[in-house]
């Protein structure tokens, strides 16, 4: 080969290398997704949460994978968020599981459990104790792949317009409760529904509902429960550590490119302990802001606290006789915790 003709080739390996260096930044796919929430983006912390996701989902693609967020009630209903997504009308929610539980009851597990773990117990069960291997195949099944996206803080247990002195004050109550505290609650003559977060106040106001529960102090705050309902009750048994997720449609979560659905994976996990960490920052001021404004902040009896305890066993033990795929869990989430007790029992201050 001649000399020319060796520096022309050079050059062209050279054009060649620098192109395939730059290639994968210029060629990045761009994909445009819609999110549709069951949580409104005002809301305090939990409604920072997705949207700072999909920020830095947006700046670690740059600006090649854009998520759009679409409040509650824009495009799908809140709570009709998940036969939206397993269907591919929206590739994405922002939701719980226990929104879910019309469809898919046994997975309730995953938002939370009444009388269940700490953060700690719970993200070790989920994460690295098999939880999620049952998690990622129930929702398989509905065409979802999902991510828990946000833990979410201890919760008040009630917020009701008149003290409860007897467990008999509970019955005949209309009150919104989550998840299976509901069913516990039911034991007691409680008559409970499930509302979105936009729509407890308007409900709680009209007499619609006499009481209601939704979330740590700053988060009921928001919502503005302290004008209507000035007693408050802790701790919230029903919910002493609870998860947020985002939900995708299988078919779309399979057509992602690798480098993308990584990116969902870890501000998810990000999103976990952001959530966790602002949620507990702010519960001091919110409690003391709630006293100012006259609400009285109680401590449930601990004859309420065995009752309610004894009325979940019993729950518990019912559903998994009624249903297989919550026995599946429960026994699951039993075995770990009878497992992991060994450690809990020596390793934390009581």
């Amino acid at each position: 080969m001649v000399p020319n003709a060796r520096r022309a080739l050079g050059a062209l390996l050279l054009v060649g290398a620098v192109g395939a260096a730059a290639a994968p930044a210029e060629a990045q796919q761009k994909v445009r997704w819609k999110l549709a929430s069951s949580y409104a983006s005002t809301l305090d912390v939990i409604g920072q949460n997705i949207t700072r996701l999909l920020d830095n989902i947006k700046v670690m693609s740059d600006g090649n994978f854009d998520i759009r967020f679409h409040e509650p009630g824009a495009l799908v209903p809140a709570l009709e968020v998940f036969d939206a997504v397993s269907k591919g009308s929206v590739e994405m929610s922002y939701s719980s599981p226990g929104f879910h539980a019309g469809r898919i009851p046994h997975l309730v597990f995953f938002a939370s459990v009444p009388f269940g773990p700490n953060v700690n117990e719970y993200v070790a069960w989920i994460q690295h104790g098999g939880g999620y291997e049952i998690y990622d195949r129930e929702l398989a099944k509905h065409n979802i792949k999902g991510f828990q996206c946000g833990i979410v803080i201890a919760e008040s247990s009630g917020w009701f317009r008149k003290e409860i002195k007897t467990l008999d004050d509970l019955k005949g109550l209309k009150m919104r409760f989550f998840g299976l505290g509901a069913k516990v609650m039911q034991k007691f003559g409680v008559n409970t529904q499930l509302l979105a977060a936009g729509d407890i106040y308007p409900a709680l106001e009209r007499g619609v509902i006499d009481a209601t529960e939704f979330s740590y102090p700053s988060l009921d705050k928001n919502l503005g429960f302290y004008q209507i309902a000035k007693h408050n009750y802790f701790p919230g048994w029903h919910q002493q550590a609870s998860f947020v997720d985002v939900i995708i449609n299988l078919d779309a979560w399979n057509k992602l490119p690798k480098s993308y659905q990584k990116m969902i994976e870890v501000g998810c996990n990000d999103a976990n302990l952001w959530l966790m960490g602002a949620g507990e920052a702010r519960q001091g001021d919110a409690v003391a802001f709630h006293k100012q404004h006259g609400v009285q902040v109680h401590q449930w009896p601990q004859e309420f606290l065995d009752a309610f305890k004894k009325a979940w066993e019993e729950v518990a033990e019912a559903e998994a006789a009624a249903d297989p795929r919550f026995k599946e869990i429960y026994d699951h989430y039993k075995a770990f915790r009878a497992k992991y007790a060994a450690w809990r029992e020596i390793g934390y201050l009581k």
